[in-house]
């Protein structure tokens, strides 16, 4: 009897389904470095207008986590070790994806000029 209630009492297992790999479409992945926020965004908005006067098709821009660099140094040289400051550097990051990206998106966001302290890396997914 106990056997019969602890069966009624399982869940009946699933299955997953396995899931094919579809056949991707060449895609345009731009990820965008930059200290400043509001820089960042501001190109990151050009890129994206960029891209919508060609008609091609965007995802994004995916916020990825900040990147945070702190240091600690000592404010004396010599006799006050325990006087200290912190400094950090933070590295805001962006992600755009460019689906289907013609010959004609591409030269364009080559000729584009992004204000200095924006890095951008560009690779073909």
């Amino acid at each position: 009897m106990k056997n019969n209630m602890a069966e009624a009492t399982k869940k009946p297992a699933v299955r997953k389904k396995a899931v094919k790999a579809e056949a991707t479409a060449p895609r345009l992945r731009i990820r965008v470095r930059a200290y400043e926020n509001k820089i960042l965004d501001a190109s990151v908005k050009q890129i994206i207008d960029t891209a919508v006067r060609y008609d091609v098709q965007v995802l994004g821009p995916v916020p990825l986590p900040t990147e945070i660099k702190k240091y600690t140094v000592n404010r004396s040289s010599f006799v006050y070790k325990n006087a200290r400051e912190q400094f950090e550097m933070r590295v805001h990051k962006r992600l755009i994806d460019i689906l289907n990206p013609n010959p004609k998106i591409i030269e364009a966001l080559t000729n584009l000029s992004l204000p200095s302290g924006v890095n951008i890396d560009v690779k073909m997914a």
